[in-house]
């Protein structure tokens, strides 16, 4: 006998329609997969617009899913109607879904509070200040937290799609699904892919004028004093102010331009791996690679066979 898992799609002004549209094929190669199988599951697809939810027909949905923003800002003031029925799904027992902006609808419940979840790396500093009582994880791509899954970059839609997968329907189904549409289903994390784009829109002169002098000379041995005195400030002023234009301590921040630069020439194939560390700013190698594998999760050796341009 077969075993409908309903499943809606909050099509919202400016949603990604290749995630709106490529979750429901996906759940659609499953249906073929579990009937080829002789799995009882099948996932029926219900996309919904933010007007259409007062005459919608289903009672229950299994899944929500608030997909990525690909244009618009609907995502940072979603419709109040849509915030009361998520709640209202949740109660319920619906499991909540979001995806790189989507994620900010979600939040916007008040469900995420004191809560982990993760978005797209670039609205990471505005989902902070709009949600800081949201425990947002960067780093992570997908984050199950039982009742509420969450997943960060624009295609991310396809690790969140695999996990609902594994969670409604079995485990046994995420493989197949991904060899035929053959995708990597191996955990990935976001910040294989996140790159460090200091802000300097900050409107502190000085310190955007050190940063300047960073981009160029980040390999050069700056203490904080030393960064203190280029600006004409105290150490004590000059760390308060620097944490506030930038988000960074002066060490850390170095620390992640020295790292990104590392990326890039790793993607190089004509730099060794072992001129990089040397070439970005450390004199320890073993330094240098447990500050890599720290920030990005990745190896120098494993970041570049995952990105050589070679």
């Amino acid at each position: 006998m077969r075993t409908d898992i309903h499943i809606a799609i909050l099509s919202y002004p400016g949603a990604m329609l290749s995630a709106v549209f490529g979750l429901s094929e996906m759940l659609g190669i499953c249906n073929r997969i579990c009937a080829e199988q002789g799995r009882p599951q099948h996932f029926v697809l219900h996309q919904l617009a933010p007007d259409a939810l007062l005459t919608a027909t289903t009672p229950f949905y299994q899944a929500i899913i608030l997909p990525p923003c690909i244009e618009g800002d609907y995502y940072l003031k979603p419709d109040a109607l849509v915030l009361q029925w998520l709640k209202q799904s949740h109660s319920n027992g619906s499991l909540l879904c979001s995806a790189c902006a989507g994620a900010f609808i979600l939040a916007s419940t008040g469900l995420m509070q004191q809560r982990q979840m993760t978005t797209h790396w670039d609205l990471a500093e505005l989902f902070k200040k709009q949600h800081p009582k949201v425990t947002l994880q960067i780093e992570k791509n997908l984050i199950n937290d039982g009742d509420i899954l969450s997943s960060g970059g624009l295609m991310a839609w396809v690790d969140l799609g695999l996990e609902l997968i594994g969670q409604l329907a079995s485990p046994a189904l995420i493989h197949p699904v991904g060899a035929y549409l053959i995708i990597d289903t191996a955990r990935r994390e976001q910040r294989y892919y996140q790159r460090f784009s200091p802000q300097m829109d900050h409107g502190d002169k000085q310190i955007v004028k050190l940063q300047q002098h960073l981009q160029q000379h980040y390999a050069q041995a700056l203490s904080a004093s030393a960064m203190a005195s280029f600006c004409f400030l105290t150490e004590r002023t000059f760390l308060r102010r620097f944490v506030k234009a930038t988000g960074f301590k002066p060490s850390l921040y170095l620390q992640r331009l020295r790292i990104q630069k590392a990326c890039e020439l790793l993607e190089q194939p004509l730099t060794t791996i072992g001129q990089v560390p040397f070439q970005v700013g450390y004199e320890d190698a073993s330094a240098f690679r447990k500050a890599f594998l720290h920030i990005t999760g990745l190896s120098p050796s494993a970041f570049r066979s995952r990105f050589s341009r070679s």
